[in-house]
């Protein structure tokens, strides 16, 4: 077994990396190994000079900030296992300063952008009851995209309003609101059942009756977006940080938001914070007479 694959491996079973995570990590690897010319010795004997001259080199090729940091963390990994594993004496990354990288604030819809997405999908066949179940949950936890495709049925306790996510590191319970509770009951009792492979347990099924993609998602997301005429750029990511803020805006406090959010760190939500601070600034700007 090459370097590469028990890395891969390590990254799967020990770490318990998502599928996204893997692919990335992999990505920056091999990239790394392709500029020492394809050498497991010379990966194993790097030095932290070598390391240095990586990442000008990365920075030389027009890389980003935010991409050099990246592979200086996906290499900073991969030495950390090695020197676990005895195959290096010390991580040659370690001391290899990333890019300060300026982290943007994140794009949030408004309420009636958010009001105007969620109307899109019409509950009048099979995939507009399952596309408008998927939309309200998203928004009603503010769970990953990734999260909510990996839902399974036994995840969701409809009688007493909340699901059970699997985050990164540990579960979390999150509320639903009503409407969600009524979209995700509809698509549970009246389209599901039929449009369900067997033995499948995923929540949310594709029209093949099989668990529904990443990509799958997106681009329905992307389709409803087109639709409604919604100028504001939507990621993956969008209804998740409109969740936050949106609470945060209504009063609830950041440690609550953190732990729906399943962020290990304070920090990460904390930004949302920032972003209300700005919104703010910029209402001012336009309404003030004086301003």
């Amino acid at each position: 077994m090459d370097l590469l694959t028990e890395f891969k491996t390590y990254l799967v079973t020990e770490k318990g990396a998502s599928a996204n995570t893997v692919a990335s990590y992999m990505r920056d690897i091999t990239q790394y190994v392709h500029y020492l010319g394809e050498d497991d010795r010379q990966v194993l004997g790097a030095t932290s000079e070598c390391i240095e001259a990586y990442r000008k080199q990365l920075l030389k090729m027009g890389k980003s900030a935010a991409t050099v940091t990246r592979a200086l963390a996906s290499l900073k990994c991969l030495y950390r296992w090695l020197q676990q594993k005895g195959r290096c004496p010390e991580n040659p990354a370690k001391g290899v300063k990333a890019e300060k990288v300026e982290r943007k604030l994140p794009q949030i819809l408004s309420n009636q952008e958010v009001e105007l997405l969620l109307e899109q999908p019409r509950c009048v066949d099979d995939k507009g009851f399952r596309d408008h179940a998927m939309l309200e949950v998203l928004y009603a936890t503010g769970i990953r995209v990734s999260e909510l495709i990996s839902l399974n049925l036994d995840d969701v306790n409809l009688t007493s309003g909340y699901l059970v996510c699997m985050g990164k590191k540990k579960s979390r319970i999150i509320p639903l609101y009503p409407g969600a509770i009524r979209a995700l009951s509809d698509y549970l009792k009246n389209i599901r059942p039929h449009l369900v492979a067997p033995g499948e347990r995923a929540l949310f099924v594709n029209m093949n009756g099989v668990r529904m993609s990443r990509q799958g998602f997106w681009k329905l997301v992307k389709y409803y977006q087109e639709k409604a005429g919604i100028q504001t750029e939507i990621t993956p990511h969008t209804l998740r940080h409109s969740f936050a803020a949106h609470l945060l805006q209504n009063g609830a406090d950041l440690r609550s938001i953190q732990e729906m959010m399943g962020h290990a760190d304070i920090s990460s939500t904390q930004i949302y914070t920032k972003l209300i601070n700005q919104h703010l600034m910029d209402v001012y700007q336009k309404a003030h007479p004086r301003a």
